[in-house]
């Protein structure tokens, strides 16, 4: 066969990509070798569940042959293991689609080609072979992929040292698998410990016990294959039948993954829909849990028949999950627009976010610490169902944590802070900006500080959407405090010392002078009460967006013309005094009121509006300072 091959090889080389990935794969993106048998398996895994829902729509694709099964065949004496599927195959094209190119996997290219045919549309599998696959060359010096795609009457041989370049050539139909893909890996001098059966039956259990196709081993050519796991599904099994290893293990494959699961939800519904569920919310942040187009990868089954991972199984704010749904009330045959409107669908993604919801609520109560560190990876995603999800709002809100102006490195819950509320308060105070540390020395924060009123820090940008949305916890409204006028009269300074009163006649005059001078840029002119050590702050007016509300818009592109804000002035503060106290010079008091408006831009974390006047005024005043 491999003479054959030979004299009308193809040549091929790799994209530029792929030869950096597979220096990336052999030297940085694993540190367990044995990794690559697990790839290995989940593609043919993956191969397996392709064939039986092609098969749904072409029987013949099975023949006498329909249950799917992977062959691990071990060669001592060669220096080999080969591991075979009798899955969907390759043909040619796809075989350089997949193996050859990166960032188009054979799975998602089974997509397109099924899309494009609308013979089932929504089909989609676990992975992307042709990533994965590059791991195998962590043990192996040269990869040959023999495939024989179902229905076909060609079959084709990929071979490469995974050092540049591959080639791709016909293979002798009578020396190939009936059907299916077979990879034979010439290992390497230091990796010939996976020819051995007590090593790689070893890897199998601990990694891929759990793949719902049965794998055999056949411990050296010609030896009678023996069946190490039955293929059965996990999620079939009852949770007292399951070992915490198990469901592990089972996460990672169905994750792609390699950390422990935080929270496992496995559970059995029954009555008017049949299902089951198994959901893992993970240990650490998926990479893709901040996606923009904020996709669930939640799996679909019917009747241990793979559907697609398109169906939303979950609200988007739950999207960090992982796991799958199986059902036997849904046809194999289900379309994507039925599974869109399907009220079957509708009532499991209601059970199942209930569920997984509760099984949070559960956490929250029973470990304070593994629940801080849940949230800490996912609670800026789970914020979304506050803004979202009105049926589970209060929930939700319940489940937040957020860091305060009392609470220090800690977080504290809403529960928490309503229950420490200052007498006559009324209102959930918060500060919404990019960063912990802004938000910390923002001067609109100075006046709730000195009169010991507790803040929350909202630093994530759902934050603004949910907190203008929420109407109330338990009956205390959400106030954003650089919003509005701050009301804080009516509580006392914990420092009881007297306070200074402003000399009102002067400070009429100044106000009145910088409100007619600013008249272009700001709304109005006012003394602050929320203000104790900086001179001036920025405020939004009582209607309309807060500051931070204001500034995602304007990004955003979706807020043309803002709200002008409002300057507020300490008036005991001994800059203002020194302003005031200067008459009979226009242009400096004209100069000293514009650079106030741009220390408070600047304290908000804006720009001055114009740098140049800035700089210039900034120049005249110190001059000023200077000659006098």
């Amino acid at each position: 066969m491999t003479t054959t091959a030979e004299q009308t090889a193809e040549s091929h080389v790799f994209e530029a990509d792929v030869a950096r990935l597979l220096h990336m794969m052999v030297h940085s993106v694993y540190s367990d070798r044995n990794v690559f048998l697990r790839e290995l398996i989940s593609n043919a895994a993956d191969a397996c569940e392709k064939l039986r829902y092609e098969a749904i729509e072409k029987p013949s694709f099975l023949g006498a042959d329909a249950e799917g099964r992977i062959t691990l065949t071990l060669d001592e004496e060669n220096r080999q293991l080969v591991v075979e599927d009798n899955g969907i195959g390759m043909s040619r094209d796809e075989m350089i689609e997949a193996l050859g190119t990166i960032a188009r996997s054979g799975t998602r290219a089974f997509l397109e080609r099924i899309e494009a045919s609308k013979a089932a549309e929504g089909a989609q599998l676990i992975g992307q072979f042709g990533v994965g696959f590059y791991s195998c060359f962590m043990v192996a010096e040269r990869v040959d992929v023999i495939s024989h795609r179902a229905g076909s009457q060609e079959a084709w041989i990929w071979a490469s040292d995974g050092k540049g370049s591959y080639s791709v050539s016909p293979a002798n139909l009578a020396e190939v698998p009936s059907r299916g893909t077979r990879i034979v890996l010439h290992l390497m001098e230091d990796a010939k410990q996976y020819t051995s059966r007590w090593t790689v039956e070893r890897i199998v259990k601990e990694q891929s016990g759990h793949v719902p196709v049965a794998i055999r081993v056949v411990e050296k050519p010609g030896s009678e294959p023996v069946q190490i796991t039955d293929g059965s599904a996990l999620w079939t099994k009852s949770k007292s039948e399951v070992t915490k290893e198990e469901y592990a293990d089972f996460y990672r494959g169905v994750s792609g993954q390699y950390d422990e699961p935080a929270l496992t939800v496995h559970f059995r519904a029954e009555g008017r829909h049949e299902y089951t569920a198994l959901a893992f919310i993970p240990g650490t942040q998926p990479f893709d849990m901040l996606d923009p187009e904020r996709k669930g990868r939640m799996k679909l089954y019917a009747k241990r028949v793979f559907i697609t991972d398109d169906a939303e199984l979950l609200p988007r704010y739950l999207r960090f999950v992982r796991g799958l749904v199986d059902t036997a009330d849904l046809p194999l045959n289900v379309s994507r627009e039925m599974i869109q409107e399907s009220p079957i669908l509708m009532a499991i993604r209601k059970g199942v976010t209930s569920r997984i919801i509760t099984a949070i609520e559960k956490l929250s109560e029973s470990d304070a610490e593994a629940f801080l560190k849940f949230w800490e990876n996912f609670g800026a995603v789970l914020k979304e169902g506050i803004y979202d999800d009105l049926e589970r709002r209060a929930q939700l809100m319940a489940l937040a944590r957020f860091r305060t102006s009392t609470s220090g490195e800690g977080y504290r819950s809403l529960a928490e802070y309503v229950k420490d509320i200052k007498e006559g308060q009324n209102a959930i105070y918060y500060l919404a900006g990019s960063s912990l540390d802004q938000l910390k020395a923002s001067p609109q924060l100075e006046g709730f500080l000195a009169r010991g009123i507790e803040v929350l820090f909202l630093t994530d940008s759902v934050d603004s959407f949910w907190a203008m949305n929420a109407p109330e916890f338990e009956g205390k409204a959400f106030k954003s405090i650089t919003q509005g006028a701050a009301d804080l009269a009516q509580f006392p300074k914990l420092d009881r010392q007297a306070t200074q009163e402003p000399e009102t006649g002067t400070m009429a005059k100044f106000l009145a002078f910088t409100k007619q001078t600013l008249a272009d840029h700001i709304a109005d002119v006012r003394a602050s009460d929320r203000l104790t050590e900086s001179a001036v702050c920025l405020v939004a007016p009582e209607d309309g967006y807060d500051r931070q509300m204001e500034k995602i818009l304007r990004n955003a592109g979706r807020l043309e013309d803002a709200a002008k804000p409002i300057l507020e002035i300490n008036l005991v503060h001994p800059l203002i005094k020194a302003i005031a106290s200067v008459e009979g010079d226009a242009l400096y008091q004209e100069d000293a009121a514009f650079l106030l408006l741009d220390q408070a831009r600047i304290l908000d974390g804006d720009r001055p509006a114009n740098p140049r006047g800035f700089a210039e005024r900034l120049a005249r005043v110190f001059q000023r300072s200077v000659q006098s």
